[in-house]
């Protein structure tokens, strides 16, 4: 029996190792609401998913890239709920630090939106959550990038700029070509989705992630939100 306990020992050694090896050391990124700061040219409805869809859009997006981790939607809410940081208020450098540092994140995410008829701009600000500054705006400024038909590439710019911001290489070139290809109508009916979802209308909810899947197939997010919803 002797004999096995330099073994055991070890044994036990490289088990409590292990869980530190394999954490990990990406740096977190927490996406905050995003507020409509004068929208046109679509029904009220649409306006107010996006509120809900595009941060968690960008999320899944920034989520994509190797060097990042993104902050699940729940932990930020509760973040934002213990202090007390409802939709109606306004989410300055600090309330976003406090944000992201209580959601173990090491960037924080939020900014604004508008859809003039059709022209969409989108603006980010990237704080660091360890100096508590804005660390840089980012925006999708490139006057041939503001078509709402553009959503995606529009996303997918801004969140590249977040990358960039974070002192990140670019994105593996498959993975941002397949996130610019995603149409608009999914975007918006997984909008709908999360939006119907939040207000604890299933059927409503499910029939938006179905009709998201079925404008672009190859959407986890849209299917996960139909499977939470039981639609599937």
């Amino acid at each position: 029996m002797a004999r096995l306990i330099p073994w055991a020992g070890a044994l036990a050694a490289v088990t409590l190792a292990w869980p530190l090896q394999a954490q990990d050391v990406r740096p977190a990124i927490a996406v905050l609401p995003f507020e409509n700061t004068g929208s046109y040219g679509q029904d009220k409805e649409t306006f107010d998913a996006l509120e809900a869809g595009l941060p968690a859009i960008l999320s899944a997006m920034l989520a994509a890239h190797p060097g990042l981790r993104a902050v699940d939607r729940g932990s930020v809410r509760e973040a934002m709920d213990r202090r007390q940081l409802g939709a109606a208020r306004r989410i300055d450098a600090a309330s976003a630090t406090e944000v992201a540092k209580a959601a173990g994140a090491r960037y924080a995410v939020t900014g604004s939106f508008a859809d003039f008829y059709g022209k969409f701009r989108i603006n980010a600000r990237v704080v660091d959550a360890q100096s508590g500054e804005i660390r840089k705006v980012v925006s999708n400024d490139d006057p041939k990038l503001q078509d709402r038909a553009q959503l995606a590439a529009i996303l997918q710019l801004v969140s590249e700029r977040i990358v960039a911001a974070a002192g990140l290489p670019p994105y593996p070139a498959e993975t941002a070509a397949r996130q610019r290809a995603m149409p608009t109508e999914a975007l918006i009916a997984y909008s709908r989705g999360l939006m119907f979802e939040g207000q604890g209308d299933k059927a409503k909810a499910a029939a938006a992630y179905q009709r998201a899947l079925t404008a672009y197939p190859d959407f986890p997010e849209a299917r996960a939100g139909l499977q939470r919803v039981g639609g599937a």
